[in-house]
């Protein structure tokens, strides 16, 4: 499992001269302006020269430090508060002319990402772990619950049994996980900054002996631990905005394998959805002349 930025550069203090801790300490506490700042900028404000900045860059195991700035990026965003994001966002995204352009290209990536990096074994585990579940509960805190609604909404097509956790406490949570047991799957999604009330939802279920799948953007989350099946997918921000595109494509991979695997059952219970929704007028239908 590769180590984030922060854990690298606090394993490797004791090891490192006055003027490089000094620089350590500063990327460590004002992580958010060392992303906008050059190596040479970074030097004359901790005080050491630029080649000590790059070494230090070198030292924590990147080949410079662009690379180490594009790791400190990907990491920093599980720290930020929404005001540190917004600006960091504004900086990143006023060097673009096109707004709309710079964020469609930035969702393009994230699938292009998604898209090498995902484990294919696990993605069919978890397939197969749902399809045959007595009961499954979805949970998505905060921006992760419209992604959350959007997967119990289909899932709720397919299964007879499908709990979609909505909570504004932990009690709450617990409350409606308290029938759970080794028979149930929590599909949980949860992406920078995580939910604590997720991970506590991913915790209580692994001692249900339930199976526990996450949906997030790496195997280093605070969901790991509790997880049976880590289904990774790269998100973004935008200014205050969570970019969570990728992580909806693979919801609706997620779902279209799944009506693959239960394609028999489905095919009833779509026959008998389509002819009540035709009975009632459910849909708008098209003047066909």
């Amino acid at each position: 499992m590769e180590k984030d930025v922060f854990v690298r550069i606090e394993e490797l203090m004791p090891e490192l001269s006055k003027g490089q801790k000094k620089l350590g300490e500063y990327i460590l506490h004002s992580y958010e302006k060392v992303l906008k700042t050059k190596a040479g900028t970074l030097g004359e404000i901790v005080g050491v020269s630029e080649s000590t900045v790059v070494r230090f860059a070198v030292s924590l195991g990147y080949e410079g430090y662009p690379e180490f700035q594009k790791a400190l990026e990907k990491d920093s965003l599980k720290r930020m508060n929404s005001l540190q994001r917004m600006e960091f966002a504004s900086y990143r995204l006023g060097e673009q002319q096109s707004v709309l352009n710079a964020v469609l290209q930035s969702d393009i990536k994230k699938i292009k990402e998604t898209i090498a990096e995902i484990d294919e074994e696990t993605f069919s585990k978890a397939v197969d772990s749902i399809c045959i579940a007595k009961k499954v509960y979805v949970v998505g805190i905060r921006s992760c619950a419209p992604l959350a609604s959007f997967l119990a909404f289909y899932l709720n097509l397919m299964f007879d049994d499908v709990v979609l956790l909505e909570t504004n406490n932990p009690s709450e949570l617990f409350e409606q996980m308290i029938h759970m047991d080794v028979r149930d799957v929590l599909v949980a999604i949860s992406f920078p900054r995580y939910s604590i009330s997720t991970q506590r939802a991913c915790e209580f279920a692994q001692k249900c002996k339930a199976k526990v799948i996450t949906i997030t953007d790496s195997v280093q989350t605070p969901l790991t631990p509790y997880s049976d099946y880590t289904i990774t997918a790269k998100s973004d921000m935008a200014s205050i905005v969570d970019s969570l595109v990728a992580p909806l494509s693979v919801i609706n991979a997620l779902v279209v394998a799944i009506s693959m695997k239960k394609q028999e059952e489905i095919s009833e219970t779509f026959k008998k959805l389509e002819s009540l929704w035709d009975k009632y007028d459910f849909y708008n239908q098209e003047d066909e002349s």
